[in-house]
């Protein structure tokens, strides 16, 4: 077997060969993850307390905030890519995405159906 030169073998993010180099690259991605983590969570919490975001559009920053903290999270620390080894991980989480979505979708759909055909409650049904 070759030995090859880290730099020359290209990887994802998150996806680093920690058993063929030193202990440091390993660490690296850690410390990296590690830092985007922190970044958007401060980022999070600045959102709301400054005046540089539009009101309405707070809540949709801190979603985009949520959704890349995720990402940070399943490629730097649960090392979760595109790679070909990992094709049945991608898969999984593509299905548990799909169930979380159809069980949160499907609860708002149904409160949603069961507010809109409720009776009206009016002040004498509200009377002991």
């Amino acid at each position: 077997m070759t030995h090859m030169d880290p730099q020359d073998v290209d990887t994802a993010p998150g996806d680093e060969l920690h058993s063929e180099y030193e202990f440091g690259a390993g660490l690296r991605g850690y410390l990296i993850g590690l830092a985007l983590a922190v970044l958007l969570t401060a980022a999070s919490f600045w959102a709301p307390s400054t005046g540089l975001i539009w009101g309405p559009g707070i809540p949709v920053a801190l979603i985009v905030f949520a959704i890349a903290q995720m990402g940070v999270h399943l490629v730097f620390f649960l090392h979760v890519t595109t790679g070909p080894d990992n094709t049945n991980t991608v898969m999984a989480l593509a299905f548990c995405v799909l169930i979380v979505v159809l069980i949160i979708g499907g609860s708002i759909w149904i409160m949603e159906n069961m507010n809109y055909h409720m009776m009206p409650m009016g002040p004498a049904i509200m009377q002991p």
